[in-house]
């Protein structure tokens, strides 16, 4: 546990507390493919890992949220980062979710997030126009489904340069979420509003953070058990004007059970919180709207960094020879099958271009290769790779037929 201590003096007596939760789930390759050819996805997979999840996570978590809302009103308020494929396999597999984020929606103190509609590595590409063409899909997609108009974005896994914060100032956003690491602060504090030209920037605790997301249910850990009262007060501690909390939403009974008490810990957070006097919670927008900018953030291209794994760089997605031979094989695609103009090839590679496919090729030992198992579908990163390799070239062929 880390407290950071205010390095200026500010009229501002109030620290911000923001609350968001990343919502994603992949459509998962045919694991019988190339043996099987036909189908690229395994669409019975994506059901029954979606439906699960549902049961131990989305509902409850969604459900006690919605209480919470009820119960303080303007006070507690959330945001919430929802990928395009998530919202489709809502539509498909569990329709009452989806009302329940619409829910969400009606409250007025829900803020949702714009990313790539495919969660994909799109802002990395050479050429930005499938990047903006995504980020565009998914500002139409929040604003039709759940009636809300994105003001703040959030790309995908946090990847983040100052060349994609000024693609999404261009866009009309008023700001965007980076992680707050040292690299990139030095001596500074994560827990102020930051910004890139004139474009703002949040950063992500990602020390307070992980002490939910990774360390909640660990008994190895001298904070064990973690409690909102005692969280609450560690918060209350942390100076700054702003503390970003963000975390996937599969923190809340699916990585961290049920029987942990998680959900216990969720639902008393908000009161524990707003027991002391100097924390309230705002949304992402909301604080950039309050807080003024206390420095710049300037990050290369080749600097770029996101919150994955300890790097907290590219590396989890493009740090080995498999997983850049196929990222190199999809940017490769896209011009040829965008030249076809048909749709469904187009909605076909757009899938393939999910990050986790990438992902789930990570060859590196150690708490970070545990982690990419975990999600992994496959028996191997040498497995996923022959798959993933296989079915993007099996798809290439295609699209040379189609011509």
């Amino acid at each position: 546990m880390v407290i950071f201590i205010s390095l200026r003096c500010n009229h501002v007596t109030m620290t911000y507390i923001s609350l968001s939760f990343e919502v994603h789930q992949p459509y998962r390759l045919n694991r019988r493919f190339p043996y099987h050819k036909g189908e690229y996805f395994d669409y019975e997979l994506n059901r029954s890992t979606f439906n699960k999840i549902s049961e131990k996570c989305y509902h409850p978590a969604t459900e006690t949220i919605l209480d919470k809302l009820d119960e303080y009103k303007n006070e507690f308020k959330v945001a919430f980062s929802i990928s395009g494929v998530f919202l489709e396999q809502c539509e498909m597999y569990d329709p009452d979710l989806l009302e329940l984020f619409k829910n969400l929606a009606e409250t007025a103190n829900v803020e949702f997030l714009c990313q790539t509609y495919y969660h994909s590595l799109s802002s990395l590409y050479e050429d930005k126009d499938e990047f903006i063409d995504q980020v565009e899909m998914h500002f139409r997609t929040i604003r039709d489904l759940l009636g809300y108009k994105p003001m703040f974005f959030e790309n995908s896994e946090l990847l983040y340069n100052s060349e994609i914060a000024e693609l999404a100032k261009s866009l009309g956003f008023k700001g965007i979420f980076a992680e707050g690491i040292s690299r990139i602060l030095g001596w500074r504090s994560p827990n102020y509003v930051y910004k890139h030209d004139d474009m703002p920037v949040l950063l992500r605790n990602y020390q307070l953070t992980d002490d939910i997301g990774f360390r909640f249910s660990s008994r190895w850990w001298k904070e064990y058990p973690l409690t909102a009262d005692k969280y609450a007060a560690w918060l209350s501690e942390t100076r700054g004007d702003c503390i970003n909390i963000f975390m996937d939403y599969e923190t809340l009974g699916e990585h961290h059970w049920a029987d942990t008490g998680i959900f216990e810990f969720l639902r008393y957070l908000p009161e524990e919180i707003l027991k002391y006097d100097h924390l309230s919670f705002l949304t992402p927008y909301e604080i950039v709207e309050t807080c003024d900018p206390v420095g710049e953030i300037d990050v290369g291209v080749f600097d770029t960094i996101s919150w994955a794994d300890l790097e907290r760089d590219t590396s989890c997605w493009l740090g080995n020879e498999m997983q850049l031979a196929c990222y190199e094989k999809l940017k490769h695609l896209e011009k040829k099958v965008k030249e076809t103009g048909d749709r469904e090839l187009i909605e076909t590679w757009r899938r393939l271009g999910i990050s986790d496919h990438l992902y789930y090729l990570f060859t590196a030992g150690g708490g970070p290769g545990e982690v990419h198992s975990y999600f992994s579908p496959y028996n191997s990163p040498l497995e996923g790779f022959v798959i993933y390799y296989s079915v993007l070239s099996d798809f290439e062929r295609r699209i040379d037929l189609s011509k």
